[in-house]
């Protein structure tokens, strides 16, 4: 899980807090550990990493389908010190979702690094598309479509060229 900045204006954008002020947004990623995106959500600038993770977990595509018989409910989560609270710790206990989140203060980032370049790696593939790294649309469900867009294709990529 990973957010990253981007451009104009629009629902979903606030000033961002490393970029001197400018409007942004962010695109907050939900990986498996080969990289392949599950889920993806775009939220303000402005708005805190661990505010972006219970909504992805709690997406539709993160259900499970009796019919079918798939669950996509992971059983740990690894993420940065940004993710680091309390009340985000208690509610992936009470989810049964193993926290591997780096303590602020505590730990250092780079224990998780042999686990992070998976979703770094993950968003440079979705940045690679132009209408990702910068922020073309002021609506923000266009914006989110166009980044489930590049998920898909990504994700269709990397399976076509593992399968061949």
């Amino acid at each position: 899980m990973r957010g990253r900045e981007n451009g104009n204006g629009g629902d979903h954008t606030g000033p961002s807090p490393v970029d001197r002020g400018k409007p942004g947004s962010k695109v907050h990623v939900l990986s498996d550990r080969s990289g392949l995106s599950l889920v993806v959500g775009v939220s303000a600038g402005n708005v805190h990493d661990q505010h972006g993770l219970i909504p992805l977990l709690q997406a539709p595509q993160m259900k499970h389908d009796p019919k079918r018989g798939l669950h996509y409910r992971p059983r740990k989560v690894h993420a940065d010190k940004a993710y680091d609270s309390p009340g985000l710790r208690k509610w992936l206990h009470q989810e049964r979702i193993l926290p591997r989140i780096a303590r602020k203060g505590i730990e250092s980032s780079q224990t998780l690094g042999r686990h992070r370049w998976v979703i770094e790696r993950t968003m440079a593939w979705l940045t690679g598309y132009r209408r990702i790294a910068r922020r073309y649309e002021r609506d923000h469900r266009l914006y989110l479509a166009f980044c489930d867009l590049a998920a898909v294709i990504t994700c269709h990529k990397r399976l076509t060229k593992l399968t061949t």
